[in-house]
């Protein structure tokens, strides 16, 4: 997992070759024209979810400990600030269910290892071995994930 502020968000553009296009429309993005909703920026290989919604208490996160294999996730606030729980897949021992190839998740019963607050103008970058349970807090959060093909 990568913690970081959005200024510094082109240090990583080299990680995976398709980091640079999508981190070139993250910085391109005016924020406040952005409106919920999914936006395909190359087909299936990078693709951008708009959130506008309420963060929630940390059992209901939690329930949804989650991880990917197919996507990597560049997710970025602009407002709220949005509380994370997070622990190596490496150290999960429990998974809840199979693997949804379809929506590309896998559900842990595992606890979080650690919990973070992400504020605006931050960002984090998940890879597979990043379990997370995202938007815990109160209030509501207007943010982006962008989901990068492995």
């Amino acid at each position: 997992m990568i913690l970081d502020s959005i200024d510094c968000l082109q240090n990583y553009s080299k990680l995976h070759p398709r980091f640079a296009k999508a981190m070139e429309y993250i910085t391109a993005a005016k924020y406040s024209e952005l409106t919920p909703g999914e936006i395909k920026l190359d087909g299936e290989d990078i693709r951008a979810i708009v959130i506008h919604d309420q963060l929630v208490n940390e059992k209901d996160s939690t329930d949804y400990f989650e991880c990917h294999n197919t996507y990597i996730d560049i997710q970025i606030v602009y407002e709220g600030v949005e509380r994370v729980g997070w622990k190596s897949r490496t150290n999960c021992m429990f998974p809840r269910g199979e693997y949804n190839a379809e929506k590309d998740v896998l559900f842990y019963e595992d606890k979080p290892e650690l919990f973070f607050e992400l504020k605006p103008a931050h960002f984090t970058i998940y890879f597979p071995n990043d379990v997370h349970a995202p938007m815990i807090g109160e209030g509501v959060i207007k943010k982006m994930v962008v989901k990068v093909k492995l």
